[in-house]
């Protein structure tokens, strides 16, 4: 029985194992998909040694890009993006790849127009790390909201005036501010500023609508959630997985 998993922290809500359990139930296939919840990434090692027939790993928050140095070879998306979520284990070695970006782009493309050329990435972790590369692929400038800024790519939430809200009509959250249980909580933008041009976007999917989501269709934005991407993502993975 060939064996495949999620690293997390926290991950008794994924929606992975749910969707590959429902996936080899479907195919008729004889797999079995574990949720390996660790307090620390340096527990990996012994999850390896555990578990037999380990054939690949999805990797979600906060371990996207603390896992790279377990890791023996890297694509070359995952490589430039700087985060992994993908692991195919292939004749002993570890390859990371990054399908987070591939499933974004999917997801999002349905919805952007020619006048949505710049956007704001809330979150700085891994996940946003793949947003800015898809973004960048489909020419669209962005930049990072955060508490810290490191550098002119990011802007602190005390930056944002109007006219940056109005200038950057796709505003992404990467943060996993709102996921359930905590379903009140949102990014602490200016949402006055919103308007029927704009289009939010959340990686969140649990719950599909978060708080962030709600305030800008109060605002007349578009919004979408994250759970299309994952699909998109999660079947990315299989097809690396099996290619």
């Amino acid at each position: 029985m060939a064996t495949y998993g999620l690293i997390g922290k926290n991950i008794d809500y994924s929606f992975s194992k749910k969707f590959f359990k429902k996936k080899f139930e479907n195919e008729n296939l004889n797999h079995n998909y574990v949720n390996f919840d660790i307090k620390e990434i340096d527990e990996l090692p012994l999850i390896f040694s555990k578990t037999k027939d380990l054939l690949g790993l999805n990797v979600t928050v906060p371990y996207k890009e603390t896992i790279i140095p377990f890791l023996d070879e890297l694509h070359n998306d995952a490589y430039k993006i700087g985060a992994v979520n993908t692991i195919k284990i292939k004749n002993g070695k570890l390859i990371g790849y990054n399908t987070d970006h591939y499933g974004f782009s999917k997801s999002i493309i349905p919805y952007i127009n020619k006048k949505q050329r710049s956007a704001l990435i809330i979150g700085t972790g891994g996940a946003s790390k793949a947003i800015y590369f898809a973004l960048n692929q489909l020419n669209i400038k962005a930049k990072f909201i955060s508490r810290e800024p490191k550098n002119i790519q990011y802007l602190s939430y005390s930056d944002l005036t109007s006219k940056i809200i109005k200038d950057n009509l796709i505003i992404i959250n990467c943060s996993p501010v709102g996921t359930y249980p905590n379903i009140d909580k949102y990014p602490l933008i200016p949402y006055e500023f919103l308007n029927n041009k704009h289009l939010l976007f959340d990686l969140i999917y649990n719950p599909m609508e978060t708080a962030f989501l709600k305030k800008g269709s109060k605002m007349n934005a578009k919004t979408i959630n994250g759970l299309e991407m994952l699909k998109i993502q999660a079947e990315k993975s299989w097809e690396i997985w099996n290619k």
